[in-house]
């Protein structure tokens, strides 16, 4: 007969190998589910978040293979311009037939940019993309995404102008430099550039000299704000006394973020440093809002965002200063070719054209802007060579000559602007009201005159919603104010707090440290970037999921052993 002891060392030997099994088969499953969890994680990783290799240049490009590549471009609704895309393609595919062009059109920068992002974590970027340095040095953050392009430029068979390409490109030297240095990025070229335009002042000259005042050459802000001012003045019956109409917007501005980039570079104020720093909440800044306020107040000023398209009220005679790119002067005037109001709404107007308004005029700031080309990396080199040679053709004259022709854009490369075709075209000023159009070649001509005075913004991670908040901070201010709301030293202290944490600017200051010459390490490697994370985003989140997991199969385990142990 078994002693009590005898049966209490049985007992707490069978809980001490009930527990054991129990141990066991959690161990099994928190084993599988971390099997499980691994591969999903494997192939979160593996799915576009890894990235490419680095672009390695082939010794040759094998012509007897077929390519298919994307490009993705932007139109402005214009029927020409897209016109001038596919004869570009249809021109190219018969050097090359064994390459295949697919073109993708948008008619917005923002959609493209929000696509690419979308696509770089499935590695289904496309080719060949038409955008901007801001939206690249973005891109950039995945490892090896967007191909640098300085060895590129340099081989002698298939660089700028190699000796392999079957068409006429420029060389590097016959690319406008200015234009060439705004593609650089940390240290490397990761674009050419496409068109370029600068921003204009279109002006009913006609309304100006009604008001007592004449047209200088040079514009200066004083000037026309004064103006402005002078043109709210109205009739007894309460229309305006310049136009006689019940609408006057003096002075509307297209891009606000422009607007606002442009009078700190003439002040020489603070905007972004070369590492990133955010240096836009400064004294010249707020001067400016408290200006832009005064004539808010006035009726003198508003924003495209919140009365429309400058075009729009110039040609109806509705607004006398209307600030908008050189490659919107199809729009402008009179006469203009292109327009989004009926026609009998045009009121018949001089039209001249000047740059933006200047804080010194013996000192001339104008931004540069407009489209470049990135390419973007592919598992295999010969599709990245392919998307390359694709991308030299737009800098062909033909290409630029016809696109530069549709708007007020001037070609990036010396080659084009300086062909006899090109030469032709701008002689032509004025000799119809479409393609010679006046006011159009006025504003490219005032860009080839001022190339020397334009600038770039630093560039880096983030820089783009800088410029975001450059100019929400003019929106902000003029919503408030026609809505009769107290813009005061306490609305500014919450305005900059209000736009620090829209555009996270924050947290670009603790992390960016790129721009136009410092995106990234001189070795042409990613930039860092307040968003960017040295483990995928997925697999942190199935390991919170799988700690979960393990600490629920423990409980599990626990309460299981405790219910055998009370039977």
């Amino acid at each position: 007969m078994k002693t009590s002891s005898s049966i209490c060392v049985n007992v707490s030997k069978a809980k001490r190998l009930t527990l054991l099994s129990v141990l066991r088969r959690t161990a099994s499953v928190i084993m599988a589910s971390v099997m499980i969890i691994a591969c999903f994680t494997l192939l979160s990783g593996c799915h576009g978040r890894r990235g490419n290799d680095a672009f390695v240049l082939p010794e040759s490009f094998d012509a007897s293979r077929e390519y298919e590549i994307t490009f993705w471009a932007k139109n402005d609704t214009n029927k020409t311009q897209t016109d001038i895309y596919n004869k570009a393609i249809k021109d190219f595919e018969a050097l090359y037939p064994n390459i295949h062009v697919k073109i993708r059109l948008y008619t917005d920068y923002g959609r493209i940019y929000n696509d690419v992002i979308t696509n770089i974590s499935t590695n289904t970027t496309p080719n060949v993309c038409i955008t901007y340095p801001d939206h690249i040095a973005t891109y950039m953050t995945g490892a090896n995404t967007v191909v640098p392009l300085d060895e590129l430029f340099a081989d002698s068979r298939y660089g700028l102008g190699g000796s392999e390409i079957r068409f006429d490109a420029p060389t590097q030297s016959e690319i406008v430099p200015k234009f060439l240095e705004e593609c650089r990025i940390g240290g490397a070229h990761y674009a050419i550039p496409y068109m370029r335009s600068t921003e204009a002042c279109y002006i009913n000259k006609t309304y100006v000299e009604a008001l007592g005042y004449e047209v200088p050459d040079v514009l200066t802000w004083d000037y026309i704000w004064k103006v402005s001012d002078t043109a709210t003045a109205k009739n007894p019956d309460g229309t305006f006394a310049v136009n006689g109409q019940n609408v006057m917007i003096p002075f509307i501005y297209k891009s606000t973020d422009n607007m606002m980039i442009q009078y700190l570079a003439q002040k020489d104020a603070g905007y972004t440093t070369s590492e990133g720093d955010i240096l836009i909440f400064n004294k010249d800044t707020f001067d400016f809002l408290y200006e832009i306020k005064k004539h808010v107040e006035t009726g003198a000023f508003s924003t495209f965002k919140i009365s429309s398209y400058p075009a729009n009220f110039l040609n109806a005679g509705q607004c006398i200063f209307a600030i908008d790119s050189t490659a919107g002067s199809t729009w402008m005037g009179s006469k203009a070719p292109l327009s989004d109001i009926a026609e009998e709404m045009f009121v018949d107007f001089e039209t001249v054209v000047r740059t933006i308004p200047l804080c010194d005029p013996e000192d001339p700031k104008m931004i540069s802007q407009g489209p470049s080309i990135c390419i973007f990396n592919k598992s295999d080199p010969q599709e990245v060579l392919a998307s390359w040679i694709f991308a030299q053709y737009m800098l062909t004259n033909d290409v630029q000559n016809a696109y530069a022709e549709t708007e007020g854009y001037v070609p990036v490369t010396s080659k084009a602007q300086k062909s006899p075709e090109y030469l032709d075209y701008l002689s032509r000023e004025g000799e119809d009201d479409k393609e010679h159009y006046d006011i159009k070649l006025k504003a490219t001509r005032l860009l080839l005159d001022n190339i020397e005075n334009t600038f770039v913004t630093p560039v880096f991670s983030g820089s783009a919603s800088v410029r975001d908040a450059a100019g929400q901070m003019i929106e902000n201010v003029t919503k408030s104010v026609r809505r009769g709301e107290t813009v005061d030293s306490s609305y500014m202290e919450k305005l900059e707090k209000d736009i620090t944490s829209l555009y996270r600017l924050d947290r670009l200051k603790a992390g960016s440290n790129g721009s136009s010459t410092s995106a990234g390490d001189d070795d042409g490697s990613s930039p860092s970037d307040a968003t960017k994370e040295s483990f995928p985003a997925a697999s942190k989140v199935l390991l919170t999921i799988l700690c979960a997991v393990w600490l629920l199969l423990i409980a599990y385990g626990i309460r299981s052993f405790i219910k055998k142990t009370k039977k």
